[in-house]
């Protein structure tokens, strides 16, 4: 068999920059001295001119973003994604949200797949302080195909967007001939009535794995990418816990405030089911290899599988 592809989607983030750089004249890119990890080298690379390194002043790059916004530029701000969310949210609120400004925040090395940089850069609550911002839209790609439409899609879309890319290399599964990406729609990977597995990022493909298992063992399982954590598909995910009957929720952050909380919320008020939410559970991370931390905090396909299991009674 052969290999599946993989690629980090922060890659996808610097090649779809650089891409669109011949395309759009008005993009810019501003960097807080992380280029060469954040992969905006690449668009500095192509339009040296448009990139701008604002050094380690996150707050200050996102005031510098919003003032080339109100002049026609659609900038693109990026860091890690615990300066990017958390240090600069101040800013971000004030200055991006508050007066709905067309800026677009590319966080990369969000979550605990940083592995060995430790708690201190493995942001796992930036989709709760987006989320709680009013006319933010939240994106979490899965991988480098849907991460490339997600950067596009950002582009053309006006107002704020914030897109979380990751560090470590993921499989590549979507099929580029046969993908559509749309900001505020979900997408049904696998059908099923069983159970429903919503996921986000890299744990969709930990879904789909844990999915393929369970159907060796007669369980049929539903499995949903949300890309876009807010505006959230809540006719697509209302649909899966009518027909299934209990869901279970899967990202790479924290269970309070992120994808989790945001489906109990959605079906506690229009349609309640069972629901369990595997992610990161009210505890900070710690340093190591990336693939070890997602096993030892239980973000992985075996986990899913299990949660599976004990909702199904089996």
């Amino acid at each position: 068999m052969a290999e599946v592809k993989k690629i980090a989607t922060r890659d996808s983030y610097g090649a779809t920059l650089r891409e669109l750089a011949a395309e759009h004249p008005d993009l810019v890119v501003l960097d807080a001295d992380l280029s060469a990890a954040t992969r905006t080298s690449m668009f500095q690379s192509v339009a040296p001119d448009r990139f701008f390194d604002c050094g380690i002043a996150e707050a200050n790059m996102i005031g510098v973003a919003a003032g080339l916004s109100t002049m026609g530029m659609t900038p693109f701000v990026s860091s890690f994604a615990m300066f990017a969310a958390a240090r600069a949210f101040e800013q971000i609120l004030n200055s991006i949200a508050y007066p709905c400004l067309n800026v677009k925040i590319g966080a990369s090395h969000g979550g605990i797949s940083v592995g060995e940089d430790g708690a201190s850069h493995q942001c796992c609550e930036d989709f709760a302080l987006m989320r709680s911002l009013p006319g933010m839209t939240v994106i979490c790609p899965s991988d480098d195909i849907e991460a490339r439409a997600a950067v596009r899609a950002a582009y053309e879309m006006k107002g704020p967007v914030y897109l979380r890319f990751g560090r470590l290399a993921v499989p590549v599964f979507h099929d580029p001939d046969n993908y559509t990406f749309t900001i505020g729609k979900g997408e049904k990977i696998t059908d099923g009535n069983d159970i429903a597995i919503i996921a986000t990022g890299l744990e969709v493909n930990e879904a789909r794995i844990a999915a393929e298992h369970l159907a060796e063992q007669g369980i049929s399982a539903r499995v949903l990418n949300i890309h876009t954590i807010k505006p959230l598909d809540e006719e697509l995910i209302l649909e899966a816990a009518r027909d299934c009957g209990r869901v279970i929720t899967c990202e790479e952050h924290s269970v309070i405030g992120g994808l989790g909380e945001a489906v109990c919320s959605l079906l506690s008020e229009k349609y309640p089911v069972p629901v369990r939410r595997i992610g990161v559970q009210d505890r900070f991370a710690c340093s190591g290899p990336a693939w070890d931390l997602i096993h030892a905090f239980g973000l992985d396909a075996a986990t899913i599988e299990k949660t599976a299991h004990e909702m199904l009674g089996r």
